[in-house]
């Protein structure tokens, strides 16, 4: 007897269950392995309250958030997913990069997440929010990485370099909350949303944090040299990049050169893709994060640059940020 026909469309879903399956495998182990370090924080200012979430990032009570959460705060106070509440100091705040860094005063080990390496990251690959968005506690969406190395105007109007945008949903309250990989891994503290947009989220890269984190646990406060330029992570194109022999394929794009600042002393224009500053490759924005250290303030450093088809070289003195 022959067996009857598979009804239109029978076929094909029973070939993507498995894959289906695998997904929420995924998205699961996620939420398991990083929820129990996002917090909740409430932050009262006066008579004024305000909420928001945070990462624990060390069991001994590092938690990073957003500065915009937590600027101004006179009491601040964590919540974790299992129910403890713990009352939290303010170690440092870096405005130009929206993150915060709280010690949580707590008499027990912590539930930590661990910070990955948002270097790697490649647009489509998976990306899951976890944080509160309006008070609901551990809410997780589930998006991609719509794209790396965007730049982004802060609240206080300076642009953030080195932040990833996905369409991992995002609401009020999921400020300072994980972005995480199919791994579990950290890979950036969620920040923003764009008003009347769909699907347009951001986060500051967790190299990015690893970075302004141990800048405030050291100092209190991140210290930089700074060149006056916005700039977004590229490709280079191959064709200059083989004619060149240019040692990587991936690039900075001057986006903004801020007038009287070292970038414009120094002929940077706007368009031109950053090949390497002091002879450290730039790959990124988060590459001038970590090269624009204090100690370089008032070096002379070799840029090396692309502007159209020339490769050329010129020299910047990085001053110190007000």
């Amino acid at each position: 007897m022959l067996d009857a026909p598979l009804p239109p469309g029978a076929s094909t879903a029973a070939a993507e269950a498995p894959l289906l399956d695998a997904y929420s495998e995924a998205v699961v182990q996620a939420v398991a392995r990083a929820g129990p370090a996002v917090a909740q924080i409430a932050a009262r200012a006066g008579q004024r309250g305000g909420a928001g979430s945070g990462v624990v990032v060390a069991p001994d009570g590092l938690l990073l958030t957003n500065s915009h959460v937590v600027h101004g705060a006179e009491a601040l106070q964590v919540g974790l997913p299992d129910g403890r509440r713990f009352p939290a100091r303010l170690i440092g705040e870096d405005a130009d990069t929206d993150l915060a860094l709280l010690r949580i005063e707590r008499d027990a080990v912590l539930p930590a997440a661990e910070l990955g390496d948002s270097a790697g990251l490649r647009p489509g690959q998976l990306a899951i929010a976890i944080g509160n968005p309006l008070g609901f506690e551990n809410t997780v969406t589930a998006g991609v990485v719509s794209a790396t190395g965007r730049s982004m105007q802060g609240p206080g109007g300076r642009w953030i370099e080195d932040v990833i945008q996905t369409d991992a949903a995002l609401n009020p309250g999921s400020s300072g909350g994980a972005l995480v990989d199919s791994a579990g891994r950290v890979i950036g503290i969620n920040s923003a949303v764009i008003a009347g947009a769909q699907g347009i989220c951001f986060a500051i890269a967790a190299n990015t944090a690893r970075h302004v984190l141990g800048e405030l646990v050291r100092f209190g406060r991140v210290r930089r040299a700074v060149l006056g330029l916005s700039a977004q992570a590229v490709l280079l194109p191959r064709r200059l990049v083989l004619r060149h022999g240019l040692p990587r394929p991936r690039g900075a794009q001057v986006i903004e050169v801020q007038p009287g600042g070292p970038a414009a002393a120094a002929g940077i224009a706007p368009g031109d893709l950053l090949v390497s500053i002091g002879g450290v490759a730039i790959e990124g924005p988060d590459t001038l994060l970590r090269l624009l250290s204090a100690e370089r303030v008032g070096e002379p450093l070799e840029v090396v640059l692309l502007r159209g088809e020339q490769l050329v070289r010129l020299s910047v003195v990085p001053r110190e940020r007000g």
